[in-house]
This record gives C-alpha cells, sequence and structure tokens, in this order.
C-alpha cells in the first residue's frame, strides 16, 4: 500500500513539475518505455508523448497545482487515487478526477486510466 502512495506522490509531483527536462525524467522514472496514459481527452503512449501531455495540462492551466484528494488505494498491481486541480493561490478546485494505474514488475507505471469528475463548464 505504502508503494502505491509514494507512486501516486510522484505522479502527481511530475504533473506539477515546472521544468521540461525535469518532467520528462520523472516520466521516464515512472512509466515503462511503452507506458500510456489515456482519459476521456486522451490517449498516448510513450515517454515524450506522455511529458507532452503534461505540459499541455499546464500550459492551459497556469498558476494551478494538482493534488493528491483522498486516500490511495491498491492491491496486486493496480492502484488507484483521486486528485484535483487547485490554484496555487487556494481556492476551490476547477478539475478533479481519478486515476487507476497499472505497475509493471519493475514498480514503474504500464498505463494510467484517468477518469474526470469535475471540469470546467463551456465558456
Amino acid at each position: 500500500m505504502s508503494d502505491f502512495k509514494d507512486l501516486a506522490e510522484r505522479y502527481i509531483a511530475t504533473w506539477n513539475e515546472p521544468d521540461a527536462a525535469a518532467r520528462r525524467a520523472a516520466v521516464a522514472s515512472l512509466w515503462t518505455d511503452d507506458g500510456t496514459y489515456t482519459d476521456p481527452l486522451a490517449s498516448v503512449a510513450g515517454h515524450d508523448a506522455i511529458a507532452a501531455l503534461i505540459a499541455g495540462a499546464r500550459e492551459q492551466f497556469p498558476g494551478f497545482t494538482f493534488r493528491l484528494l483522498g486516500p490511495v488505494d491498491g492491491h496486486h498491481d493496480i492502484g488507484r487515487f483521486a486528485w484535483e486541480l487547485v490554484p496555487e493561490a487556494g481556492g476551490e478546485s476547477v478539475v478533479e478526477g481519478s486515476d487507476v494505474a497499472v505497475v509493471g514488475g519493475d514498480g514503474r507505471i504500464k498505463g494510467v486510466f484517468g477518469f474526470l469528475d469535475k471540469v470546467p463548464a463551456s465558456q
């Protein structure tokens, strides 16, 4: 269980990493070479595509930070956790979601399957 908590914390830290090179290195340390990320808005594979997806989210929401929301749960090679995107200065979340991660034998993520539970209203 603590391994899944550590993995989820590192995952969130990667989404919050402002430096592109450090973020790319974090992606490589977290995901297998052929790792995937899938949510309602995206489906990508490989370190470069995952790092680009994260960069796009950071560009779309400047001044916001991701943080874990609630406990991390896991069994076998599957972990799940909820997260929220909040203003860095504080305030209510603008996006909330939950992710399910499948972990390989080396402890790195093989795939993340994301669900968006709260999204901004379209203007």
